[in-house]
């Protein structure tokens, strides 16, 4: 039986309006890192939906950059590897590249050649999905690559933007507006 406190996380989603553009309500998740109660929460329900039997993976790969807070807690826990995917030109060595579209504009997203051997079952991991387009040019990297997206996992999902259902496996999300 889970003895761990209910956290109602809503109470630590800071609404930040016209941000990171004018018409945009930016979800704000830092408020959840600045108390280590919610932050283990979410932990938890993180690891909770992602510890399915159903989704065996080798690595998770967080997003840059917000998918570095929760992304190698959970690998850590789970025993597995971690890679970062991170904005053009911030890692080091070989890498490999995919543009994609914002919700507010474009962007470029890169990955270590060497992060993914062919075979290995990735989990994507961030902290919300909104358009979808990030997670998209996550899942054409990780498949360059060899690799196979088994599942998502995102703290906050945005149903109310994410329209396009053609992500290629199970999504996960510890809240849904």
């Amino acid at each position: 039986m889970n003895t761990e406190t209910q956290i109602n996380l809503l109470d630590y989603i800071k609404d930040v309006k016209d941000f990171p553009k004018e018409g945009i309500i930016f979800k704000d998740i830092t408020p959840i890192l600045l108390n280590p109660k919610a932050y283990q929460y979410c932990l938890n329900q993180l690891l909770e939906k992602s510890s399915s039997p159903k989704i065996k993976f080798d690595k998770i790969v967080g997003v840059e950059s917000r998918g570095f807070w929760f992304g190698p807690a959970m690998a850590q826990q789970l025993n597995v590897g971690f890679v970062p995917v991170r904005k053009k030109g911030k890692l080091p060595g070989e890498t490999i590249s995919q543009n994609y579209n914002l919700e507010y504009g474009q962007d470029a997203l890169e990955i270590h050649k060497n992060a993914i051997c062919k075979g290995d079952r990735i989990l994507i991991h961030d902290d919300l999905l909104a358009s979808g387009g990030t997670v998209s040019a996550v899942e054409k990297l990780v498949a360059q690559l060899g690799g196979e997206v088994v599942g998502y996992n995102f703290v906050i999902s945005l149903d109310s933007i994410f329209k396009d259902r053609s992500l290629n496996a199970p999504i996960s999300s510890v809240l849904t507006f």
